[in-house]
């Protein structure tokens, strides 16, 4: 959704970024992919074999990055200087439920999360869903994530659907649309996939959508959302249509996953994401890590939610036993959708703790959860091989952290910084698949008053129309 208009009355006064090759600025905003050089930058690549580099640079090339390397020359590449920021890859959240973003502040004190979406979740139209959707992608691109996954567990209808893919179209970003049920559908019955073959057919016949930034999924709603019976027919029918599927695992007893019993029925692997599985024994976690199940860690969630036992003691498990484990927010009602905040929890917080069984564990340390943020999510959605981490050949999903912020001053070791101090105010500029979103400290990308102004529309009628707790003030 670019306004031009708007983009150029924005960024007037966003050029921050310097250039030995003056780039307009709405060249830089109208969606195109160019040549780019970011020169002169501490690269954190997240990757094995490069490491960090103090000082080097980053070739993209239509949306490719082609090469990384001191002193690069690139003939009719436009110059990013990189000087005093951190080049690294885009964050990749791999569990966010988008729906509901313009829910945030619907919940209150004795007015949880649970309640809070009872409350609203069927009142959503599909015309707050995709207003919901790209509100949560311009707030991701503005913290640095380049890559979502969707967890839409509302999908109310065909045109819900729609709606949220055609937000996806807007936004700009990468991401897995994983097609959910009906918030608080009867438990006894199976969903209805009839509609995720219909979105298939339309938007995903060549694999991907939106120029390849969009992949299909579904998710489930697990046994603590149904009866035996409808959850077998429901991943009996997503796994049959060949799809990768997500289900809640579970944060509170009683134990709703058996890893044993899924790996009997031959349900684990790389293409089924568990998320939440905070009541995972030992021996699930063994079978997890292999058979390559991915895991996505929500930590605010996992501690305001939970009530299987320590979130802390449970992380560092899943880490020695090597299940591949990656950062989410959830949603945003419980957490923002900030992954520097995210992996500053797990840093502060992934920690041994005597008297449980992760007592003797090695904590976790700024490296570890840099890998959760960035690759990890990558690979937990299939896409290793595209994004999260700066490497010749991916996709350049790509953002720069200015470290000359009074937050981030005066400087000192590069995943440190990152992960110990940096926020999403500190994000300079953003590349979703070569694609400059965000310049200079702004969205350049994204008519931001209208998301805002539209969110608020929804808001409003959302809230008046539940009542209750969730009764505007009168003005």
């Amino acid at each position: 959704m670019i306004n031009r208009r708007t983009l150029a009355k924005s960024l007037g006064a966003a050029m921050a970024i310097s250039a030995t090759t003056t780039v307009p600025a709405t060249a830089e905003a109208d969606g195109v992919r160019r040549r780019y050089l970011i020169r002169g930058g501490a690269v954190v690549t997240v990757d094995q074999t490069l490491g960090v580099l103090p000082r080097a640079d980053v070739l993209i090339d239509n949306g490719r990055i082609e090469a990384v390397g001191r002193d690069l020359h690139a003939r009719g590449a436009k110059i990013v200087d990189a000087t005093d920021m951190i080049v690294m890859p885009g964050f990749v959240n791999t569990h966010h439920h988008m729906w509901s973003a313009l829910g945030r502040n619907f919940v209150a004190d004795g007015f949880p999360y649970f309640a809070a979406k009872r409350a609203t979740s069927t009142l959503y139209s599909a015309q707050d869903v995709y207003r919901s959707v790209l509100l949560g992608l311009a707030e991701l691109a503005n913290a640095g994530v380049t890559t979502v996954h969707n967890w839409s567990n509302n999908t109310r209808s065909p045109a819900h659907a729609d709606a949220e893919l055609r937000a996806h179209r807007d936004g700009l970003l990468r991401a897995r649309f994983s097609y959910g049920h009906v918030d608080q559908m009867p438990r006894d019955v199976p969903m209805d996939l009839t509609d995720v073959d219909r979105v298939r057919q339309q938007y995903f016949s060549g694999g991907t959508a939106f120029d390849g930034l969009v992949h299909l999924g579904v998710n489930l709603r697990g046994l603590s959302q149904s009866t035996e019976p409808a959850f077998f027919a429901d991943i009996e029918a997503a796994l049959g249509r060949g799809l990768p599927i997500a289900i809640h695992a579970g944060q509170a007893p009683p134990r709703t996953v058996d890893a044993a019993d899924y790996e009997r029925r031959g349900w684990l692997g790389p293409k089924t994401l568990l998320c939440h599985y905070v009541t995972a024994l030992d021996s699930d976690m063994e079978i997890m890590a292999r058979t390559g199940t991915p895991h996505s860690w929500s930590p605010h969630s996992e501690f305001r939610l939970g009530t299987a036992g320590d979130p802390r003691d449970a992380l560092l498990r899943f880490r020695k036993a090597g299940v591949p484990t990656s950062l989410s927010s959830d949603a945003t009602s419980i957490a923002p959708s900030d992954m520097f905040e995210a992996m500053r929890l797990v840093w502060n917080t992934g920690i041994p703790w005597q008297g449980t069984p992760s007592a003797g564990l090695p904590e976790i340390g700024f490296r570890d959860v840099l890998q959760m943020a960035t690759v990890n999510g990558a690979r937990a959605l299939g896409l290793g091989d595209v994004t999260g981490s700066i490497t010749v050949g991916k996709r350049a999903d790509v953002i720069l952290v200015r470290t000359n912020d009074i937050n981030l001053a005066p400087g000192g070791l590069f995943e440190t910084t990152l992960v110990q101090a940096a926020t999403p105010a500190n994000v300079d500029t953003v590349f979703s698949d070569g694609r400059i979103v965000k310049r200079g400290g702004k969205l350049v990308a994204y008519d931001v008053d209208r998301i805002v102004r539209d969110a608020r529309t929804s808001s409003l009628r959302i809230r008046t129309t539940a009542g209750g707790i969730l009764t505007p003030p009168a003005v």
